[in-house]
């Protein structure tokens, strides 16, 4: 399996995802002949009659992109005087709900509204925050950052300093606060000094200096990481994940891992986490829902390519098996094919 991770020089010209600004790999477009004041009066008359209509509300949100699902939802409200989400709310129940109000709100509140459920309460879902702060954009992290400070007036960042500590804070802190350069010009001297550093820093030493990879893997642009990614082979002979593997331990281990994964390549890693939250006994439907939401818009063709790539079968098969009535068929939808 860890194949696609290694094929390094393959991936100097390849896309990113956490870069691209394009939805051409999304599933999810805006609907030609959209009429919000129309598709809001259908799904009125879905909550409101004898019994919820799944079919007309799975209908209209998975076949609407998420611009327009806001108009709907904002003609929604003119017309009723109450808010889409409550009434979803208050008319359909557990993960079909979940999946049904995911799909309603602006990408960034959703994304701030998921940040906030893994801190809350005793203990913290780290993977969620790992998955959410490896694989965004500074863009995407700006956006979530101010939905929070609108949302709870407080920076995230002090949200983070509370929950987390240590060098897996440090890290996240500096990924929360979309430091990563932006630059698209490759520096092939710095992509091998910063290799070296890294070797030197873990491989090469006695205890590893962890604060080394923090400020290169989050700090350099997707295509020098990508450079420095085929300079450390060069170097150490091992690829940096098996480097960092080896090398440290707990979150930190798992978030540097992520970046990793994500600088070669975000759907191969969405398709790595979709493919886990769907195996072994039970399913983690949130995990689930929020990667086939969140992505249904920017990769999700890609992360169905890498799914076949990676596990022989396609994503479709797995939702298909795995999950069961309206919360099946909603994400199918999302899933938009099936690459058997």
């Amino acid at each position: 399996m860890a194949t696609v991770w290694d094929e390094l020089d393959l991936l100097l010209d390849s896309p990113s995802s956490l870069t691209t600004t394009s939805n051409v790999r999304g599933t999810i477009k805006d609907s030609a002949g959209f009429n919000a004041g129309a598709d809001a009066a259908a799904i009125r008359k879905a909550i409101e009659g004898i019994g919820t209509t799944e079919k007309t509300l799975i209908d209209i949100l998975t076949q609407r992109s998420n611009a327009q699902r806001q108009l709907i939802s904002k003609s929604y409200h003119e017309a009723k005087g109450k808010n889409l989400i409550d009434d979803l709310e208050g008319d359909t129940h557990g993960d079909f709900e979940d999946l049904l109000v995911a799909l309603v709100k602006p990408p960034a509140t959703y994304d701030c509204h998921e940040f906030l459920s893994a801190v809350k309460g005793a203990g913290t879902t780290e993977s969620t925050l790992i998955e959410i702060f490896a694989s965004r954009s500074n863009k995407q992290l700006k956006a979530l950052s101010d939905a929070y400070l609108a949302e709870t007036g407080k920076p995230l960042t002090d949200r983070i300093k509370s929950e987390v500590s240590g060098d897996f804070a440090k890290a996240l802190l500096i990924l929360a606060e979309g430091k990563r350069d932006e630059s698209t010009q490759v520096d092939m001297g710095k992509a091998k000094t910063d290799a070296k550093t890294l070797y030197e820093a873990g491989e090469k030493k006695w205890g590893t200096d962890e604060s080394k990879f923090i400020d290169i893997l989050c700090h350099r642009s997707v295509p020098q990481l990508r450079q420095t990614l085929v300079e450390y082979k060069s170097i150490s002979g091992k690829t940096l994940q098996q480097s960092i593997e080896g090398e440290m331990s707990g979150n930190l281990e798992d978030l540097l891992v992520a970046i990793v994964k994500c600088v070669k390549s975000v759907p191969a890693y969405m398709a790595e986490r979709l493919f886990k939250s769907m195996k072994g006994a039970g399913t983690d439907e949130a995990t689930l829902i929020r990667i086939m939401v969140s992505r249904s818009e920017i990769d999700m063709l890609d992360i169905r390519a890498e799914y076949k790539k990676l596990f022989g079968y396609s994503l479709h098969s797995s939702i298909q098996s795995e999950t069961s009535g309206d919360v099946r068929t909603t994400l199918l939808k999302l899933c938009g094919g099936d690459d058997a």
